[in-house]
């Protein structure tokens, strides 16, 4: 069994985007993955060929004015070349976002990534927990404390920097990545299978 490869292709405005694609890293390595974190303001030619090798592409941005990043978006438009050949189909794709507001809209962003990830073949990776911390007995430390399914969502208050990023965000990001790679290595199973 190969090991499998998982890139993350993200956008951090402040930092604390790049706090949770660090999240994702640890625990997809956890996991057994061979990680990649790619910024996607700066990537290189290097990098896309690292994209398109990669078993799972998981998408991070920041959630601006209700969806992900300019910069972000700039980098999804820029793959249209991929996807006019569909180079990136039956891959993986999964999303993290970070956001001021407890929704702040959140959700917009992981269904831009979803969609994303649709018109290139892909295949999306959800994040795979029960809602935390909405029962008087759960607690905001939970994983999944937002209660977001489509991927790992975090809050952090705006007037904090990358260190304001709740622990049990962070936690739910590194579930998101051990949850990708794990789903990475049962496809690898199902092609040798097939």
């Amino acid at each position: 069994m190969t090991t499998p490869v998982v890139s993350i292709a993200y956008h951090s405005g402040y930092g604390h985007t790049v706090v949770l694609a660090e999240a994702v890293r640890a625990g997809a390595v956890q996991a057994g993955a061979e990680v990649h974190l790619i910024k996607v303001d700066e990537i290189t030619e290097e990098d896309w060929g690292t994209l398109d090798r990669s078993d799972a592409i998981v998408f991070g941005s920041p959630t601006y004015m209700g969806t992900a990043s300019g910069a972000f978006h700039a980098f999804a438009e820029a793959t249209s070349s991929r996807w006019a050949g569909q180079d990136w189909q039956d891959k993986l794709a999964a999303g993290f976002t970070n956001s001021g507001s407890k929704s702040g809209d959140k959700l917009h962003t992981l269904q831009f990534f979803q969609i994303l990830a649709a018109q290139h073949g892909m295949h999306w990776v959800n994040l795979g927990l029960l809602p935390g911390w909405n029962a008087s007995t759960a607690s905001e430390n939970d994983l999944n404390r937002l209660g977001i399914f489509a991927g790992a969502g975090a809050q952090t208050d705006t007037d904090q920097g990358p260190e304001g990023v709740h622990k049990a965000d962070i936690a739910t990001a590194e579930h998101l990545g051990r949850r990708v790679t794990r789903t990475a290595l049962t496809f690898a199973r199902g092609r040798a299978a097939a």
